[in-house]
């Protein structure tokens, strides 16, 4: 108790806390992003509860990484030497989870430029498996997302308190956003090749930062930054030319 009444007197601490916020929204959008994608291919009576159960998860999971930060620091150490490079076991669960998004915003891109596969579930055919599969695979991205957010975490502050308050925000934020911008994604068909094409590239990163080439996020941000506003500018374009049209009719 002495140690967070300090912590509350401390400017610095409440420097740490705000950073840590900022920083834990920003990468909770690539998490945000894939649950908003993979629920909107479920029944529309069960996505809400889908997004729910898919964010509760991912506090759950950082918590309980939160639990073990000892453990968590020991990820960071190399267990195995290949061509070089060192690989612990945060690097594997990155090429992992990059890997699979990788994998699934293929299927998905190709699911959606098909015109064959269009009357096809990609997750399953019945309502139930998909469920079911849709939430098993938002349990492991929350995994690999979990344990880059934590080891951000780990690395800004030494104060356990600041990470977990930081934590808490961060997925409030994503479980306030969660449905604006599934309903957004869904009214906006183009939007959803952005958002695989975000996934594809967050894929790649991931990758990418699991073999040892440390790629810096800002230039990852203001990609996807600069690719969703000349969208935007698309999207006012063809609204334009649509009230012209309807205007002229």
């Amino acid at each position: 108790m002495q140690d967070i009444m300090t912590l509350l007197q401390d400017p610095a601490a409440w420097i740490a806390l705000v950073t840590l916020v900022v920083m834990e929204v920003v990468l909770g959008i690539d998490n945000l992003i894939f649950i908003s994608i993979l629920t909107n291919k479920l029944p529309v009576e069960h996505r809400e509860r889908a997004r729910k159960i898919g964010i509760g998860l991912a506090l759950v999971m950082r918590l309980g990484l939160l639990g073990t930060i000892a453990w968590i620091v020991k990820l960071t150490t190399p267990v195995f030497e290949l061509f070089g490079h060192g690989f612990s076991w945060k690097d594997m669960i990155l090429i992992a989870g990059g890997l699979f998004l990788v994998w699934k915003a293929t299927k998905e891109i190709h699911h959606n430029v098909d015109p064959v596969d269009k009357n096809e579930d990609f997750i399953a055919s019945s309502v139930t498996t998909t469920f079911a599969a849709a939430i098993g695979q938002i349990l492991l991205l929350d995994l690999v997302f979990s344990v880059d957010s934590i080891i951000t975490a780990v690395g800004m502050t030494p104060h356990l308190p600041i990470m977990v308050v930081a934590v808490v925000v961060a997925v409030l934020v994503m479980l306030l956003a969660a449905t604006p911008l599934a309903n957004f994604i869904e009214r906006n068909p183009s939007i959803v090749m952005l958002a695989l094409a975000f996934l594809l590239m967050i894929g790649t990163t991931l990758i990418a930062e699991g073999m040892g080439f440390h790629v810096p996020k800002g230039y990852v941000y203001a990609a996807m930054a600069f690719s969703a506003l000349v969208e935007v500018l698309n999207m006012v374009s063809r609204n334009a030319r649509k009230r012209k049209t309807n205007t002229q009719a």
